[in-house]
């Protein structure tokens, strides 16, 4: 019996080297642009299981790329994909089930996704527990998810936040930034059960007052083999506006793109100084205050931190009984960027802002 066991193992790793073999020849194919031979190359290989393929496929369905944009098809991909633990479908998953309206349904997978540390999960999940819908309101971790989003670049979760600071006492806004050091660090404990424990189970679905978000414009980039194939660029992107219910501000989350996070903020040791420009117009924002003092008291205190920060000029912006150190000008976003990754391993947030 060991041969005959032996030799059925073997036949089981050539037909998973074949199976890898047949994705990557679909990424061939994509990248080269022909989608409907990608297609042609994974359906099989998603019908028997694949969970790599099985993600692709649902790209395909979702971008109208070899096939026609099917969003309810490109789901049920997505789904079968993540019920075998593929990190990219569940961030795809539960995203596109937020932008089609399905908030509840989407929450338990969005939670799984922000836990990980996909920015635009954390700008969602930090929404919905500042509202305090479908979540449990909690202003410290909404601030310190928020805050990370924001430093990934998610430009939606850096207007949120500069919302968030006319709202959350300034005690929890410290907490926050101090959770987000250690999310940063993969110090912060998850508070997120597993992803199998936490799936959504038929429900009736409720309105809540979190705007349902649009699909972003979205383009392939090139990926390395056997991993998640393709990866969409960022969307337009908009002002989420502040409302009030009953009483409590509501931030609403909007463009919650599926795209692939951006690059995190090297450190600063690695990160090169930007220059400032004459006239640019981008400035970084580096904390809002109720007392004016705090805000030159933070850039003195930077000064002495961060090396290079004197040679930009500070401004203090008064406005809804706060006070913004902002600093610049910087000719470009990504040399704002840059000043930000060398400013938030200090534990300030950092936030980039177009004037």
């Amino acid at each position: 019996m060991k041969p005959i066991i032996l030799a059925a193992l073997g036949l089981c790793l050539l037909t998973a080297t074949a199976a890898r073999a047949d994705v990557k020849a679909g990424v061939d194919a994509w990248n080269q642009g022909d989608y409907a031979r990608a297609v042609n190359e994974w359906r099989p290989l998603a019908i028997g299981g694949n969970a790599d393929a099985q993600f692709n496929l649902g790209q395909a369905y979702k971008l109208g790329r070899g096939v026609p944009v099917d969003l309810p098809v490109a789901l049920e991909w997505f789904r079968k994909a993540s019920e075998q633990g593929h990190e990219k479908s569940v961030d795809n998953y539960g995203l596109l089930l937020f932008q089609q309206g399905r908030r509840e349904d989407a929450m338990p997978y969005v939670k799984v996704s922000a836990d990980r540390g996909e920015p635009r999960a954390q700008y969602v999940y930090a929404t919905a527990l500042f509202n305090g819908d479908l979540a449990t309101r909690d202003w410290v971790r909404a601030y310190a998810l928020m805050t990370r989003a924001a430093q990934a670049g998610v430009t939606q979760a850096a207007a949120s936040l500069a919302q968030m600071d006319q709202h959350i006492p300034e005690e929890q806004r410290r907490e926050g930034l101090t959770l987000a050091t250690a999310m940063a660090q993969g110090k912060a404990p998850a508070l997120t059960p597993a992803l199998a424990q936490a799936a959504p189970t038929s429900r009736t679905l409720v309105a809540a007052p979190i705007a349902s978000a649009t699909p972003a414009r979205t383009r392939p980039t090139p990926p390395g083999p056997d991993v998640p194939i393709v990866a969409p660029s960022n969307g337009p992107e908009a002002r989420p506006p502040v409302r009030k219910m009953n009483g409590s501000p509501v931030i609403a989350a909007s463009q919650a793109s599926t795209a692939a996070p951006p690059a995190k903020p090297a450190a600063a040791t690695s990160a090169p100084a930007p220059k400032p420009a004459g006239a640019g117009r981008y400035r970084v924002q580096l904390g809002a205050f109720r007392e004016q003092g705090r805000a030159p008291a933070l850039w003195k205190s930077l000064n002495g931190k961060v090396s290079g920060l004197s040679a930009f000029q500070p401004s203090y912006v008064a406005s809804n009984g706060l006070t913004r150190l902002l600093v610049g000008p910087l000719a470009t976003s990504a040399d704002a960027q840059r000043l930000c990754a060398r400013i938030t391993p200090t534990g300030t947030p950092c936030v980039v802002q177009a004037m």
